[in-house]
């Protein structure tokens, strides 16, 4: 999941992607981000195969449109709504698994040159996290990267590892042809109609529960087969998320009227 050169589109969260280098940022240092409205704002984030096991238990995990999907985890059901984050971007409760995509922030790593494959440790200069600060974690020790930033670095890469086992993933979801538009119907007690949310694609049950041996065992020894289930599983949190929607009075704007009572 590596980005372009900074030239090109920048990722979510991205707004001003710099290279990190001790003639720049040598005596600088890391600490929290107070403030990330972006993230908090958000309410569907990238994540890796690697996090489907754990991520299944807070998150519906769906797939994004377009000609390359993405797996992406749903913090909201509507735009611009995050029920796990506040509007500070920080989480809302305990013992929530954070999605390494908003870890990683405001770190990554790029390529600087179109023409290179090499990748190099970048960060958001607008985040806030780098700078002539007081206190904090160094970010070099003389000219050598300190241990906050070797950490950083391994975690990023390891990030990127796990992107590319994803993308791996998804090309052998579209070879079998497994994908279908999305739709989920969630109707609270005592309304008349349902809330329709579209908009995502996710795996055709039917199509699965169809494939023959030899193609179930290719997924299964590919080790594909648990992550397809893990996503399936996964959409029982539309429910939940719905509902902290609903307890964070941040519901969609039109609410179905409730259901009149028998005479």
């Amino acid at each position: 999941m590596a980005t372009a050169a900074p030239s090109a589109p920048l990722p979510l969260f991205y707004n001003n992607i710099e290279p990190l280098n001790s003639n720049q940022h040598g005596k600088m240092k890391l600490r929290q981000i107070e403030n990330a409205p972006q993230i908090g704002k958000t309410h569907a984030v990238p994540v890796t195969v690697d996090e489907f096991g754990l991520i299944q238990r807070f998150y519906p995990i769906v797939f994004s449109i377009g000609e390359n999907p993405i797996p992406i985890a749903l913090m909201g059901l509507n735009e611009g709504v995050n029920v796990f984050l506040d509007e500070n971007g920080r989480a809302i409760s305990q013992g929530i698994y954070m999605p390494a995509y908003i870890r990683r922030y405001p770190f990554l790593l790029a390529r600087l040159r179109p023409d290179s494959d090499e990748l190099s440790l970048c960060f958001d200069s607008t985040s806030g996290a780098v700078g002539d600060f007081e206190e904090g974690q160094p970010l070099f020790e003389g000219d050598q990267p300190s241990q906050a930033t070797k950490d950083i670095l391994q975690f990023c890469e390891q990030f990127e590892t796990a992107g590319q086992r994803t993308g791996v993933f998804m090309e052998e979801l579209k070879k079998s042809e497994l994908l279908m538009e999305g739709e989920v119907a969630i109707q609270p007690q005592g309304t008349e109609q349902p809330f329709i949310y579209r908009g995502f694609r996710m795996v055709d049950e039917e199509k699965l529960r169809g494939l023959r041996g030899d193609e179930l065992r290719k997924l299964n020894q590919n080790g594909l087969l648990p992550l397809i289930y893990a996503h399936l599983f996964s959409l029982t949190q539309m429910r939940d998320v719905f509902g902290r929607q609903i307890q964070q009075g941040k519901a969609p704007q039109q609410m179905p009227q409730p259901a009149a009572a028998d005479a």
